[in-house]
């Protein structure tokens, strides 16, 4: 696309992000997301001999840009900076805390640092720290989420910084691109869709899930606990839901979710998995090859575009 930062800033075809998540976003995926021209992002939220081999792994698949997520509050979040530093990585995206005390070496390694924020707060902090872009999350996204709709969001933080804004949450066609872009926000972040990719290795019967979900077929849990993650109803959340609302502590709460993305993930557990997506399952309907996504999202952009006298090329 002409005349965008984000493009420019990782020199891309597409503005758009892969979602980085955890025990789903390995190299495969984000190999195929960045030969398609978009980011694709590889998970930090794992072993780190997993992640270097995945790094490694990504590099035989594409020669273009791909980054790493690392989760902040992770026990190996330090090693995992390390090794991005090590193995060559150009994009590392944030999340779950403050990059701040790893921003001075990843940028002596000429990584671009994007954080994932859900307040207009945590944007500015990000950009006084030396944050290349934001992503700017609303609280219909898959996974750990916040409390502001991205439609709320996204406005707000273009107006709160001057780097280049990535709108993610809720974006699952052209149509929310479009959107994204109406808003201020210079490119976009996708998780759902993506997992129904081809290339995603994700357990079938998840892919499935997806698939088959209507528009009211999530939930968001463990707002008690501080840490909200939104799921598709299965038997796991309804028994956490009353859990919570039965009064249950953090303890007993964090074990019964404990090992339960993995179940879904690679067991397949439809039953027992925390089966994270983004309200925008429902109108996932069709698995495709990463490009295909990417490129049938924009063509549709553009025609949106198109309606109001825009060309955004």
């Amino acid at each position: 696309m002409k005349n965008n930062r984000v493009c420019e800033l990782l020199n891309i075809e597409y503005p758009i992000f892969q979602g980085g998540m955890a025990w789903i976003a390995d190299a495969s995926l984000a190999a195929s997301v960045s030969e398609a021209g978009g980011i694709g992002i590889i998970t930090g939220a794992a072993p780190t001999e997993w992640v270097r081999n995945q790094i490694r792994e990504a590099k035989k698949l594409t020669k273009k840009p791909f980054g790493v997520n690392i989760m902040l509050m992770s026990e190996n979040a330090e090693e995992i900076a390390d090794l991005v530093c090590e193995e060559g990585v150009s994009i590392v995206t944030t999340g779950a805390g403050s990059p701040g005390k790893y921003m001075e070496k990843w940028k002596s390694h000429n990584i671009k640092v994007i954080p994932v924020v859900a307040s207009v707060a945590l944007a500015k902090r990000m950009e006084k720290s030396g944050a290349d872009a934001i992503i700017a999350e609303g609280t219909e996204s898959g996974g750990h989420v916040g409390q502001l709709t991205t439609m709320a969001l996204i406005p707000q933080v273009v107006d709160a910084v001057s780097i280049p804004v990535i709108a993610a949450g809720g974006i699952g066609d052209g149509r929310g691109v479009a959107a994204s872009f109406m808003l201020g926000a210079e490119g976009v972040q996708v998780g759902t869709r993506f997992l129904v990719s081809k290339e995603c290795t994700v357990n079938q019967n998840y892919k499935d899930k997806i698939l088959k979900a209507k528009d009211i077929d999530t939930e968001v849990t463990g707002r008690s606990t501080g840490h909200p993650v939104r799921v598709i109803k299965n038997k796991l959340s309804r028994n956490y839901v009353k859990l919570e609302k039965s009064g249950a502590d953090v303890e007993e709460l964090e074990k019964l979710g404990a090992g339960t993305l993995r179940k879904a993930v690679i067991e397949g557990d439809m039953d027992n998995g925390s089966i994270m997506s983004g309200q925008i399952a429902g109108l996932v309907n069709k698995e495709q090859t990463s490009k295909e996504i990417i490129e049938e999202m924009f063509n549709e952009a553009k025609e949106r575009f198109k309606l109001f006298g825009g060309n955004n090329e």
